[in-house]
């Protein structure tokens, strides 16, 4: 992910559920990915990793022999030994606000959070993994409104019109302006316009690139 892709985005798979993880080979290598392994523990994950050396890791959140984090432990053994030379998209049954915390807490490049319902939709899912192995962050619209209901103290919120809350958790997902001015069919003049003004708003400062832009708006979201 440090330099520009070449060749198909190679991934490999940790996934218990044999059915799903069948699924995920056949539907990726038929979006066009390079699917050099699929396993169903951690542990294998882990050994897969280090010899077939991904772009991608999609990695079952809850896997055997306890069923509860070892996906996610897995994936921080992934981070800790190659940064962000693999990217890691996760796979859950359901949202988990601090499982996804500790994914995205210390870095988000190259990090994804997606419940599995999104599997079903190959557009969806391939986009996901293109997204985290070119560095960048994805986010499933369900942690986002969960982030937003956690919220303790007054709505800061309050102060952005409807259309900047609608940009807003849109560039939460991860979307890059682009995809947020075909999602809501405005210019991306008028985007940048939107999210100039959010970030003024907020007393954020913009950054340079995506995922910067990204944990900044997770890093607001999660205050309080």
């Amino acid at each position: 992910m440090t330099g520009p892709q070449t060749g198909p985005i190679r991934v490999v798979i940790a996934e218990d559920s044999l059915l799903l993880r069948e699924g995920l080979v056949r539907l990726l290598g038929e979006a066009g990915f390079d699917v050099v392994g699929a396993v169903g523990s951690g542990e294998d994950l882990l050994r897969l990793a280090g010899e077939m050396r991904p772009d991608v890791a999609i990695v079952d959140i809850r896997m055997p022999p306890t069923h509860t984090d070892e996906g996610l432990r897995a994936a921080a053994a992934l981070r800790a030994r190659y940064g962000d030379g693999i990217g890691v998209l996760v796979l859950s049954q359901y949202v988990e606000v601090a499982y996804a915390d500790q994914l995205i807490e210390s870095d988000a490049r190259g990090t994804g959070y997606l419940l599995k319902d999104r599997v079903a939709d190959v557009a969806e899912i391939a986009d996901a993994v293109r997204r985290v192995a070119r560095g960048g962050s994805v986010i499933d619209p369900s942690l986002v409104a969960q982030l937003l209901r956690r919220r303790r103290r007054p709505d800061p919120l309050v102060d952005l019109t409807e259309r900047e809350t609608e940009v807003l958790g849109l560039m939460a997902e991860g979307r890059s302006n682009a995809a947020i001015a075909e999602r809501l069919v405005i210019s991306m003049k008028t985007i940048e316009t939107h999210i100039a003004s959010i970030f003024s708003k907020l007393g954020l400062e913009p950054e340079p690139d995506d995922h910067r832009r990204v944990l900044a708006v997770l890093a607001y979201l999660r205050r309080g």
